[in-house]
């Protein structure tokens, strides 16, 4: 136990000079926050009831599917993969301490934006903070679990930042954190609800932690599951 510990600190130090993650997880979110809080807040007020959730919502999903893919593609998509198995060490290990060290990062992440919202956009708090970070745990697992799967099953560079935003722009769009989904037609309305970002948002909202919100998210970890761990099997037979 001490070991795999010891090996999820050391990635996560690795994590902190990587100058990609460093702008997926912090910068960018955190830039989008400062500016579109300010935006969000001026043009509707209410915004400030859900500007938290949204503003989470982006930056979880801008690390977990834009930061993450990248770095796991650099290990399991390179030679670095036999080093694993030449010292006997599992592939699993790899992708389960990238994962970890990054929903630690995500985690602090949504920390500030939770902390400075309301200081610097009069935003509210939601009303129970246990629920709140019991389903934002869920929602960086699930958004994680998504891309562990890009980052496995995804062979090239070029393809993974395609596949990665064709995920990325619908969920943010199709969600609800930019604008109220019943203004968006019924078929784009639907079609959001695939994405764990809309599943996420209406969980993070006050009284949103139901069955009703968490199956969906359930399912699509199970899912990227058995994907990551059909995918790791295949590495070691090779």
């Amino acid at each position: 136990m001490s070991a795999f510990l010891y090996g999820v600190l050391l990635q996560w130090k690795l994590d902190i000079r990587s100058k990609s993650l460093l702008i997926t997880c912090y910068l960018v979110p955190l830039l989008f926050f400062a500016v579109m809080g300010e935006i969000f807040s001026s043009i509707d007020p209410e915004a400030k009831y859900t500007l938290i959730q949204s503003m989470t919502v982006l930056g979880v999903s801008t690390g977990a599917l834009l930061g993450l893919p990248p770095s796991i593609i650099e290990i399991y998509g390179s030679d670095i993969k036999k080093v694993y198995k030449a010292n006997g060490v599992s592939l699993h290990l790899g992708l389960i301490t990238m994962f970890l060290s990054a929903f630690i990062h995500l985690l602090i992440m949504c920390m500030i934006i939770y902390i400075v919202a309301p200081i610097a956009f009069d935003a509210t708090l939601p009303a129970s903070l246990p629920l709140y970070f019991c389903s934002l745990a869920i929602f960086i697992a699930v958004s994680l679990s998504i891309g562990s799967v890009l980052g496995l099953w995804v062979k090239n560079q070029a393809k993974l930042t395609m596949i990665s935003q064709v995920i990325f722009l619908p969920s943010m769009m199709l969600s609800g954190i930019m604008f109220p989904t019943d203004l968006l037609p019924d078929f784009f309305k639907n079609v959001g609800k695939i994405f764990p970002a809309t599943w996420g948002y209406e969980m993070m909202r006050d009284d949103g932690f139901n069955f009703g919100n968490l199956w969906p998210l359930a399912i699509i970890i199970a899912i990227m599951v058995i994907l990551s761990n059909l995918k790791l099997k295949r590495l070691k037979s090779k």
